[in-house]
């Protein structure tokens, strides 16, 4: 049996290898195969000119280097999984000495050679792939139309790496290192390949498993349901972000368990099929796909008795490459009906546009009719490629300012599943994802806009569950393709986190909890409580689902009071350098340049009612009717010469998807600068991430960056007013009332990337600008306190060692010359 760590270490080291060895012969243009990079640019500009990528070609390259290279492996992976587990008579790559495969192997290699001895192991790995791909079930892996190892081919000497590493037996007893022999036909270790064999794939796409546990809470509530409403006859379940597959698999192995009870007489294969049918999957990563599809087809050789290939079916499986958000149709209640039909719809949508690696005819069927399940854990990354988040943004709704692609894929599921109307019933849906769409300010129109329109069932706060893989705080949402039913959707709040790693985290507290609670309306528990809440509360943002009480308490303090966005001018970023490296620096640093300077103010320094900085930034601008303009140049010879040597960079700056120069600004100001703010006599600025609420009251002179939001009130607002809404902003009771409504980020992430939470004193909170905004105010404020703490935070400051410090001069000798 394989060992899934070490072979994950053995092939990251190998794919390095083969990276190294494709972008030679791909990228370099000294290349000595100069038509690989003729056609992977090829594919880019197609791809630029169709609005799938408005990425560089030098980095969009890297990753097509980086999937071919995973390809390479995960091809021989499939075979040696076949060889070892003797689902073919002869092995092509190796096989165990002890049986003699790995003799038969290397003979048959041989044989290769002496019929084309001109060849390298490069042709006899293809040629492998070649023949494998004409067994049954097996076409889609080696397709020569989609799989890179046919575009993008390794060097000889590379492929003898592979061969030999595969070969590769233990010296101190000739057993073979790689062996994959398992009677039980276990794949969990292709979805550790997947998430975790190239680091920049996981990040380009937010690879993630989803554990067990979670992935068959979610099947029994959408699934289950759909077979016992719809038939296992007609169900039909898709992920439309399946990944390595989990989800399809456990899907799959239900409709296998449902068919063989209802129809113990029928044949095993066609009840293999059947499951199969009723299964779907799409992604945009082709390598999640290709193992995806490899673990369904091992499953459906399993469910129906076969231990040849060659004896198997030509099992169809439904699973493909595509964007799940750009391809196939638009449904019901969230989308104008049809969306996308016809041609003269696919301009500038990336519609009519496929990858070499994909299917473009299967996507669009997968994708083009509704399911009676929808299932997944979607990415919850914001999208970097300007040209695939402006095409999102014109087909959703629900993506609105920086979001996440949890806001547009939780629209997707919902049309994905059958739309409920003239007495139809609808399909289920049910999705784990982030939770910062609840709080953060890009949620608004997802949950103002679009899930008022749905049945929203369940709403279940898992932030506190122990999720291992899942760092970043989530909920699960169950929902029904429908209006909504009823007034109240059913909520599991949190209360406490996991208090420790548990053993097992499918028997964890906070898990164990939400289980056993979800279904029992008005329990509470240590950790959970559940309630049916009205239904109009999750038609306003932000969401609150803390238990134990805490939303009415929330409701108490709001009352209908008047909020503070009614109050102040503005609440938002003082000033963005756009480059913090080229203009923040210590004051003596800045002296030595001849700059103009402003005391610089960050979040991690706005503590306990006071500000105490470190830095200052440059600050090129002069004061003018009240408002600040950029100097005609820099101050001087010496500040010229220190932005000169940045030019480039400084020039490159975005703002708002503008350079400097496209926003009529000298190259060398500051991205953004808000005068009403820098000028202002009083501001109030506030840590942006922080464990507890941290506003003071600022007098003037410094530039906060935007880890320091700043409010502003109007100009007649006195002293005093100005300290009335300091001591309420920074009361308990604010305290306690930004932490309901604010992103809570969590405290730590274990080696498991499980999300910690050892204390609520220890969660970090992101007090957004348009969550202080909505912070309701009381008439009677607390001045005197105020003013007393304020003074007394000044005095404190005064007598700190750094305020002691003469830090605007210049240290005597040289500091620039190493101790």
């Amino acid at each position: 049996m394989i060992n899934a760590q070490i072979l994950l270490a053995d092939l990251t080291r190998l794919l390095k290898r083969l990276e190294d060895d494709l972008r030679e012969r791909a990228l370099s243009s000294a290349s000595e195969v100069p038509e690989l990079r003729t056609q992977l640019q090829a594919e880019w500009q197609a791809a630029r000119d169709a609005g799938r990528t408005a990425e560089a070609f030098e980095s969009w390259g890297e990753q097509a280097i980086t999937q071919a290279g995973v390809h390479w492996l995960l091809s021989c992976v499939f075979l040696r999984f076949i060889e070892d587990n003797e689902l073919v008579d002869r092995p092509w790559i190796s096989g165990t000495p002890q049986s003699g495969r790995l003799a038969l192997a290397r003979d048959r290699h041989d044989a290769y050679f002496r019929e084309h001895p001109h060849q390298n192991d490069r042709d006899y790995l293809l040629a492998c792939f070649r023949e494998a791909g004409a067994l049954p079930g097996l076409h889609t892996f080696f397709d020569g139309a989609h799989n890179p190892v046919f575009r993008l081919g390794i060097s000889g000497d590379a492929a003898m790496a592979v061969m030999q590493f595969w070969q590769e037996v233990a010296a101190d007893s000739g057993a073979l290192i790689r062996d994959f022999t398992d009677p039980s036909w276990n794949t969990r270790f292709l979805g550790d390949l997947y998430q975790d064999l190239s680091e920049a794939t996981r990040k380009r796409y937010a690879l993630l498993q989803t554990p067990e546990f979670v992935e068959e809470f979610i099947l029994d509530r959408t699934l289950t349901p759909a077979i016992n409403e719809f038939g296992y006859r007609e169900v039909r379940m898709i992920d439309p972000t399946c990944g390595s597959g989990h989800f399809l698999l456990g899907g799959f192995h239900r409709l296998v368990e449902e068919w063989s009870s209802n129809e113990p007489g029928r044949n095993r294969r066609d009840i293999a099929q059947k499951a199969l049918n009723a299964v779907a999957g799409v992604d945009l990563n082709p390598f999640a796909v290709a193992i995806a599809r490899f673990r369904l087809l091992l499953a459906a050789l399993k469910a129906s008795d076969v231990h040849r290939m060659a004896e198997a079916l030509d099992f169809k499986i439904h699973v493909a490459i595509g964007d799940s958000l750009l391809h196939g149709r638009r449904f019901g209640l969230s989308a104008t009906e049809d969306m996308f039909q016809g041609s003269e719809h696919f301009a500038d949508t990336g519609l009519a546009h496929a990858y070499a690696s994909e299917d473009l005819a299967e996507v669009q069927e997968i994708l083009g009719r509704q399911y009676h399940a929808v299932v997944g854990n979607p990415p919850y990354i914001v999208v970097r490629d300007a040209a695939l988040n402006a095409a999102y943004r014109r087909q959703y709704a629900s993506c609105h300012m920086k979001y996440s692609l949890g806001a547009p894929f939780t629209d997707r599921f919902f049309e994905l599943a059958v739309t409920g109307r003239d007495a139809q019933p609808a399909g289920y849906v049910g999705l784990i994802t982030a939770n910062s769409f609840m709080k953060r300010e890009f949620g608004a129109k997802l949950i103002e806009q679009v899930l008022p329109r749905l049945d929203l069932t369940h709403v279940v706060d898992t932030s506190g569950a122990y999720i291992p893989g899942h760092g970043t705080p989530t909920v699960i949402l169950f929902g029904r393709h429908r209006a909504p039913v009823s007034d109240a959707v059913r909520t599991v709040m949190g209360i406490k986190g996991e208090p420790s790693t548990p053993d097992d985290p499918a028997q964890g507290l906070v898990w164990s909890a939400i289980v056993g609670q979800i279904d029992r309306a008005g329990s509470e528990s240590e950790f959970v409580s559940v309630a049916d809440t009205p239904r109009a509360t999750f038609a306003r943002h932000p969401w609150s689902i803390g238990g134990g009480g805490v939303l009415g308490v929330k409701q108490r303090i709001e009352g209908g009071r008047e909020v503070l966005k009614t109050w102040s001018i503005s609440i938002g970023f003082a000033v963005i350098t756009g480059e913090d490296d080229v203009y923040v620096m210590p004051p003596h640093v800045a002296a030595k340049i001849e700059a103009p300077t402003k005391e610089f103010g960050v979040g991690d320094e706005v503590r306990d009612w006071t500000h105490t900085p470190s830095d200052v930034a440059i600050f090129p601008y002069i004061e003018r009717d009240g408002m600040h303009s950029a100097t005609a140049s820099p101050a001087c010879s010496k500040l010229e010469n220190h932005f000169w040597k940045m030019r480039t960079k400084l020039r490159n700056r975005l703002m708002f998807g503008k350079t400097p120069e496209m926003a009529g600004k000298a190259w060398w100001e500051l991205s953004f600068v808000s005068s009403e703010r820098t000028l202002a006599p009083y501001l109030i600025p506030f840590s942006f991430v922080s464990t507890h609420n941290h506003f003071l009251l600022d007098r003037g002179g410094k530039a906060f960056n935007r880890t320091a939001p700043v409010i502003r009130l109007p100009k007649l607002a006195d002293l005093n007013e100005h300290l009335g809404l300091l001591g309420l902003l920074n009361s308990s009771v604010a305290c306690f009332w930004l932490k309901q409504v604010s992103q809570n980020r969590g405290s730590t992430v274990d080696q498991k990337g499980a999300r910690q939470r050892t204390a609520p004193f220890e969660d970090f909170y992101e007090l957004g600008s348009g969550i202080v905004a909505e912070f309701p105010l009381i008439d009677n404020r607390p001045v005197d306190l105020a003013e007393t703490l304020d003074r007394l935070a000044q005095e404190l400051a005064a007598i700190s060692p750094a305020a002691l410090l003469d830090t605007s001069r210049v240290p005597e000798g040289d500091h620039d010359a190493s101790p």
